[in-house]
């Protein structure tokens, strides 16, 4: 039987009447309709201890210390730290019956111009049980209403959402989903949920970046090689961005190649700063999904893989290339973006059929995808039919009249290139062939697959490798 979804007002009166959860609220920018929305229901006095908004950058300094960003996860976190610290400090009598809470956030809202792009960090620092360790529930949220007060409403409500769902709501899943209570997806993204702490050890984050993007809460979402769940527009601002899209299942040599090969003729551009390029490996809810599904075991393999070789993740639902370089173009504010594709995904890009959804087609795509400063890196393979090695020299014959002359302006414009240093005794290794034998527990995978993906596979058993060397049985455990 569903139980009814509170409104804003019954989730605040909720807490106000709970006599168990005390704590402050510190709000900077546009944000300061958190704890408003207490107020105004009535019983506040049972639940906050203290509300601050130190909205001058040097009362917001003198208070918390320097930052060279105010709307910034470094900030929010020293405020979390200050204003915990000072519950401990002040209500020592209070601590055998109370889950103390410190709530957070450092908002930028639309200012009067309207020439920038509302965005913040929210924060909750919590404890579920009294004396007990506390957790941190940390997200980032993108604003798109038009209106600077609605902004502000849509965080408080976010807010409400948030010590509710900490406070009342077991799983991580339940409270990530429960964020957009009253709201919808048109008017808040959330690109980062992480949640942390002694009762959220069983969390893998990497899991929740996963259904951020899987339950449509945002488009995109990204976590490094440790598993740290980054924010994508912090992480690849002003950097020039290298991305390999692919199921990696498993890695192969061919990958590898790929992006060592890529990222040399990417760090010869002339308009790429050697010192600020970030790699990325893409995977998208296409690839991730079978019959529709997507196997969350499968996605942690996968992850368990990437991240083991030192890579950056990007999860994202953009299918098409050029969904994907206009996300990355407004981030990176006008940067290089390499992609690195093979050349069979080439021939699709040039199919236009791939774009008759689209009112302008191929060339309304194209505008997007090669537009900016954007450049296709092309891997070769060995042509089904001719059995010759299939690069750009020869894939003019095997286009549509209607794009051959889009291809030739491409090629005159530098937008496409040969990664012509490519390890071609490699090109025989097809993933799915490799996967195949892992799984039945044939002899000989291993020298597909770099040493590092043949340890990960061995030891945690991943991709239903039956048995680790000495012959025992694995047992995979998702929570890994």
């Amino acid at each position: 039987m569903e139980t009814k979804q509170l409104t804003t007002q019954e989730k605040a009166l909720q807490i106000n009447l709970s006599k168990t959860i005390y704590g402050s609220f510190a709000e900077i920018g546009a944000g300061q309709e958190v704890a408003a929305n207490f107020f105004k229901v009535g019983g506040a006095s049972g639940t906050i201890a203290k509300t601050i908004s130190a909205y001058d950058m040097q009362f917001s300094d003198a208070i918390y210390g320097h930052c060279e960003r105010y709307v910034c996860e470094d900030r929010l976190v020293k405020m979390l730290d200050h204003e915990y610290s000072l519950l401990w400090e002040r209500l020592p009598h209070r601590v055998e019956q109370t889950r103390f809470f410190a709530f957070a956030d450092t908002i930028e809202a639309l200012n009067y111009d309207r020439t920038n792009q509302g965005h913040g960090w929210i924060g909750l620092r919590f404890q579920t049980h009294p004396k007990g360790e506390y957790n941190d529930c940390v997200i980032h949220v993108n604003m798109r209403d038009n209106d600077p007060l609605q902004q502000q409403y849509a965080i408080g409500v976010l807010g409400v959402n948030m010590l509710y769902g900490c406070m009342f709501l077991e799983e991580p899943e339940q409270i990530m989903m429960s964020l957009l209570d009253g709201l919808s997806t048109r008017r808040v993204e959330i690109d980062m949920f992480r949640i942390i702490g002694p009762d959220f050890v069983h969390v893998d984050n990497r899991l929740m970046a996963l259904k951020l993007v899987k339950n449509g809460l945002s488009k995109a979402a990204m976590f490094g090689p440790d598993g740290t769940i980054l924010q994508p527009s912090e992480t690849l601002y002003k950097k020039n961005v290298l991305v390999l899209r692919g199921r990696f299942r498993p890695v192969t040599h061919v990958n590898v190649d790929m992006l060592l090969t890529s990222r040399r003729h990417f760090k010869n551009e002339p308009d790429v700063d050697k010192s600020r390029i970030v790699v990325l490996t893409e995977l998208t809810l296409n690839d991730l999904s079978s019959d529709g599904k997507i196997d969350e075991r499968d996605f942690l393999h996968r992850a368990d893989i990437i991240c083991s070789l030192g890579q950056t993740v990007l999860l994202s639902n953009y299918f098409e290339y050029y969904r994907l370089t206009d996300y990355l173009s407004k981030i990176t504010k006008g940067k290089k973006i390499g992609i690195v594709v093979g050349i069979y995904a080439l021939k699709k890009i040039f199919e236009e059929k791939t774009y008759e959804n689209i009112r302008g087609g191929i060339l309304e795509s194209f505008a997007s995808l090669f537009g900016m400063n954007v450049k296709i890196y092309v891997y070769p393979a060995w042509h089904a039919d001719s059995h010759n090695l299939w690069t750009l020299k020869d894939f003019e014959q095997h286009l549509s009249p209607t794009t051959r002359n889009l291809f030739r302006y491409l090629m005159d414009n530098n937008k496409l290139e040969d990664i012509q240093d490519a390890n071609i005794s490699n090109l025989h290794i097809i993933s799915d062939n490799v996967l195949a034998m892992i799984r039945k527990g044939e002899i000989g995978w291993e020298k597909f697959v770099p040493h590092k993906v043949e340890a990960a596979i061995k030891e945690h058993g991943l991709f239903d490798y039956p048995y680790q060397n000495d012959g025992r049985a694995v047992t995979s455990d998702v929570s890994k």
